[in-house]
């Protein structure tokens, strides 16, 4: 099964919840951490992405300008 944004973004909110709530036993509170960055870094790259594309395809659209002789 493919990580997609909302799966990842999903999970991330799962271990922030528990961080906050002081859920997570602290013998495991590193790999939750390490965990958490994985996917916050996973949803950057995601967003990053998405922006491009969209970007790239706003720009495609444009109209081009001809200007009269």
């Amino acid at each position: 099964m493919e990580l997609t944004y909302n799966k990842a973004h999903e999970k991330l909110s799962k271990l922030v919840d528990l961080i906050e709530d002081d859920a997570i036993q602290l013998d495991t509170l590193a790999e939750k951490v390490k965990q958490a960055k994985v996917l916050i870094d996973f949803c950057e790259a995601k967003l990053r992405t998405i922006d491009d594309e969209v970007k790239s395809a706003l720009l495609d659209k444009k109209p081009s300008v001809k200007k009269k002789k």
